[in-house]
């Protein structure tokens, strides 16, 4: 029999592992189902590439953070989604695939529905309308057939807002041993004498300019109350030259770790952490960690988040639907204030108590019976043209 056709388009790393788990889920039903195999066409990183991706461009282009970096390559960026979507339109796709990065995803899959509204478009990721222009849900029904979710409290927002067919299907982190590995220590420990504390600065280069000394400031702030500790500041491959050369200068030794791996190890023994705000903190929820957030807000993007209907920008707040994760935007991020808040999460308090019992509730519901891949590869086999 013939291929199916699939286009995918997947705008960062985070997105390009979900659709190459998605797409070798999909393989495997298709064979087993029809004994199809798929043929690709999109836009992805070195996942989708293993699945037989051939990228139409270099997916790292997508890869931007705050509204002045925006500006600055829109052009381009304009450029890009033209092509993507006729090239997808030439291609006549059984199902459009879009993961994440709604700004150039969402963008595409319009002009896709415009041109050919035969192809089904299912959206991975749900797009944050709980948090950021809640109208968008309502307007995703006229090209969107349906959302994978990875967030258990979506559903429900998205049709309260008359948004298209959601499913929760599971978050990826929930599958991967490490991380299981890392909560099983967490759960098995005991807290000691001598203090390990996580620093991370987040995982792009504007989120370091803007939080590393706010977090060195912190840290050395914590040394006072705790003076024999360790710190570990986990980071990735790209950043590793600059943060050993950054931590030459810092006042205190910090042990930086490399990737993966040694980010779940350093969770499995650390009391606490002080991270840039992101998807790192549903990790530090899921495996354990208490922890406090900070963030140090884009120029631009100070204007927009005065609209912004957020209570909370913390994804295990949000889970819980309370202020379980402490959080510090600009001027609020004092260290002095950040430290005597880590104290009180490394130290048996029932600060730290109660957070732990806010991350089991996490947990518990992000929980699914079978790994999400599965779940959407049949919601896609489902909505094959």
């Amino acid at each position: 029999m013939k291929p199916v056709k699939v286009a995918i388009i997947a705008g960062e790393v985070s997105g390009d592992q979900l659709a190459a788990d998605l797409i070798a889920a999909l393989k495997d039903e298709m064979l087993k189902r029809s004994n199809q195999e798929i043929e690709l066409l999109g836009v992805g990183g070195p996942g989708l590439i293993a699945q037989g991706l051939k990228p139409l461009f270099d997916y790292s282009e997508l890869s931007i953070m705050g509204i002045s970096a925006v500006l600055a390559k829109l052009p381009k960026l304009l450029w890009r989604i033209r092509q993507t979507a006729n090239s997808i339109v030439d291609f006549d796709p059984d199902i459009l695939i879009i993961v994440d990065s709604p700004d150039f995803t969402h963008r595409v899959a319009k002009i896709v529905h415009e041109k050919k509204p035969s192809i089904p478009i299912i959206n991975y990721v749900c797009p944050t309308v709980w948090a950021w222009k809640p109208e968008r849900a309502k307007k995703m029904r006229t090209y969107i057939d349906h959302i994978l979710s990875i967030l258990p409290f979506e559903p429900e927002v998205v049709e309260e807002l008359s948004g298209p067919a959601i499913s929760y299907i599971g978050h990826r982190l929930m599958e991967n041993p490490s991380v299981k590995q890392s909560r099983d220590q967490q759960l098995a420990r005991k807290l000691g004498s001598d203090k390990t504390i996580l620093l991370l600065p987040g995982s792009r280069t504007s989120e370091l300019n803007r939080n590393l000394e706010t977090i060195k400031k912190s840290a050395s702030e914590y040394l006072k109350l705790e003076p024999d500790t360790k710190f570990i500041l986990p980071t990735i491959a790209r950043f590793e030259e600059r943060l050993r050369d950054e931590l030459k200068s810092w006042p205190f030794e910090v042990k930086l770790v490399v990737g993966e791996a040694d980010k779940w190890q350093a969770f499995s023994q650390a009391d606490a952490a002080l991270a840039v705000s992101g998807t790192i903190l549903l990790e530090l929820a899921i495996a354990r960690v208490p922890c406090i957030s900070i963030y140090r807000i884009d120029v631009m993007l100070k204007q927009l988040h005065k609209k912004l209907d957020l209570w909370s920008a913390a994804l295990p707040n949000w889970i819980v639907d309370y202020q379980a994760v402490p959080e510090f935007f600009d001027d609020f991020a004092q260290p002095g204030v950040l430290a005597r808040h880590l104290y009180r999460l490394s130290n048996d308090t029932l600060q730290r108590s109660a957070m732990l019992e806010a991350f089991d509730l996490v947990h518990e519901r992000m929980s699914v019976d079978r790994p999400p891949s599965e779940h959407g590869a049949e919601i896609v086999i489902n909505h094959l043209k």
